[in-house]
């Protein structure tokens, strides 16, 4: 299962690049926490699947 929490943690630094590129847009607000939301939701979830912190 190592593979799914690098496929987490890698769309979850995609998701934090989008964060960047929008609010240098100036973007709305809320898909900015949207992403916020999801960014940190998918590297958690890589984070807690990998056999390191079992």
């Amino acid at each position: 299962m190592n593979g799914l929490s690098t496929i987490l943690i890698v769309v979850g630094l995609f998701l934090l690049g989008g964060i960047y590129s929008f609010a240098k847009q100036q973007m709305p607000k809320g898909v900015i926490v949207l992403l916020s939301i999801g960014a940190a939701m998918c590297l958690a979830a890589g984070v807690l699947r990998l056999d390191v912190w079992s």
